[in-house]
């Protein structure tokens, strides 16, 4: 009966296998138990011998059981420790985001005008044919409307069965926006994406960004749209750089201009600006022989193109890493 237990015992392999083997062997039903409880049932004479023999046996086979107990156990604590998490080890380190280069220049353009006074502010991407033409001195039959070719959106549409709601073309529909909702003196800088329905090029994009800027108070001149310009220019690409105006159209400013800066020997358009067109100031309830005010309108994709030596607009919407990760 000894040596069949131990056997068993040794052919166990896992902690069922062991509790199943002490029910059968030394539980209450067990064979040695019954065995024990039949001693009674011997000769006097045979009893000692038989007693002594059987507590032996017990004795062994408990043995034996704490051993392979503790040997499972100590299989199991090392496969454990193999497939836990040492909380103490260094973590693996993670690989850091980058800013977008569009969101490094934006941040850089409106820290710049923020130094010198202007709000940031923030307008709606799809927009109504109101603020984005209407208000601006771009009425339905105006010529100018044929310079932005523009993504209608069939939502609304007017009495007449045209529509009336769009993605924004350029950010200037805030112009009109924040002069309805405050009184001046207002000087604000608008950043945001626009949409243009037309072929992208090397310089050209159906989606870019827009940094608007507007200032209105009394006595507000050209020459404060001059220095203001020259300020930027100066801070964004350092105080050598030379800064060219030229007169340029645009319906919602007059007189209107546009500024290049000199760059490797060649004039490079970064913006148009102007002072604030008459009819846009009565358009949201301004006086126009008390306030003037100027505006401008820059792609800060370009700005970056020159200062980071990028020769293809399209790289910044590619999503390419190889891209991204310069910067």
């Amino acid at each position: 009966m000894r040596d069949a237990a131990l056997a068993a015992l040794d052919a166990a392999t896992d902690a069922a296998a062991l509790e199943a083997w002490r029910v059968a062997h030394l539980g209450r039903s067990g064979a040695l138990t019954k065995l024990l409880r039949g001693l009674a049932q011997l000769p006097a004479e045979e009893r000692p011998a038989a007693g002594a023999a059987a507590n032996a046996a017990k004795a062994l086979l408990e043995e034996r059981l704490a051993e392979k107990q503790a040997a499972l156990e100590g299989t199991r604590l090392g496969q454990l420790a193999a497939d836990a998490i040492d909380i103490s080890l260094p973590g693996r380190p993670v690989a850091p985001g980058r800013y977008h280069p569009s969101t490094m220049i934006l941040r850089e353009i409106t820290d710049i005008f923020r130094g010198m006074g202007f709000q940031i502010a923030e307008g709606p991407e799809v927009e109504w044919e109101r603020y984005n033409f209407d208000m601006l001195n771009i009425p339905r039959d105006h010529p100018a409307r044929d310079m932005f070719d523009t993504f209608w959106v069939d939502a609304n549409r007017d009495a007449d069965g045209g529509f009336t709601t769009l993605l924004r073309t350029h950010t200037s529909p805030m112009q009109a926006r924040i002069m309805e909702a405050h009184d001046p003196p207002i000087r604000v800088v608008v950043p945001g994406k626009c949409y243009r329905y037309e072929a992208t090029d090397a310089t050209h994009e159906s989606q870019f960004h827009q940094v608007e800027g507007l200032a209105v108070d009394k006595g507000i001149t050209f020459a404060n749209l001059k220095h203001t310009l020259f300020e930027f220019t100066r801070q964004m690409f350092g105080p050598e750089r030379k800064v060219r105006f030229r007169c340029d159209y645009f319906p919602f400013v007059e007189p209107g201009v546009d500024m290049s800066v000199e760059w490797n020997g060649r004039w490079v358009e970064i913006l148009g600006a102007g002072m604030v067109h008459p009819n846009v100031l009565r358009a949201v309830g301004y006086d126009p022989e008390e306030y003037t005010g100027f505006a401008f309108g820059m792609g800060p994709e370009r700005i970056a193109m020159l200062k980071y030596g990028i020769t293809d607009i399209r790289l910044f919407l590619n999503n390419d890493l190889r891209f991204l990760q310069q910067f």
